[in-house]
């Protein structure tokens, strides 16, 4: 990616980030975070990569869709705040980025394991201690 479309690309999150921030808080509920944007060679199409915060899977694709739905409007509005500063405004295209969910998963199953070796090592403690605390 050159120079130039790297700038485009982190002036999109940011502007995007921030219309989601002002203007859609209320409708796009559990809280809705750009986390990465990407736009292509030509700037015709910006990859937006969002994470939704919430407690269900269905909540957050449900929000995610709410999103989808959104996009000319919040194009729209990306158009009026970045006009001045790119030629042709990008094809917004959204996608769901669910690496803090798969990372707080990871996080869980790190906490199980540590958990059954600590459970393990005890129960070895416990019966070596038994064993050789037997009369004979």
């Amino acid at each position: 990616m050159s120079i130039h479309t790297e700038r485009v690309a982190e002036l999109v999150q940011r502007e995007v980030a921030r219309i989601l921030q002002r203007e859609y808080a209320n409708q796009l509920q559990p809280m809705v975070t750009i986390t990465h944007a990407r736009v292509t060679g030509d700037l015709s199409i910006a990859y937006v990569y969002a994470s939704v915060m919430g407690d269900t899977s269905e909540k957050r694709k449900a929000t995610f869709e709410q999103l989808k739905a959104l996009t000319p409007e919040i194009r729209s509005k990306l158009a009026s705040r970045i006009r001045h500063q790119v030629k042709e405004i990008p094809e917004l295209k959204f996608f769901l980025d669910e690496s803090f969910q798969k990372a707080k998963r990871m996080e869980s199953l790190f906490d199980r394991i540590q958990e059954e070796r600590s459970r393990r090592a005890t129960d070895s403690d416990d019966e070596q201690t038994g064993e050789s605390s037997r009369p004979d």
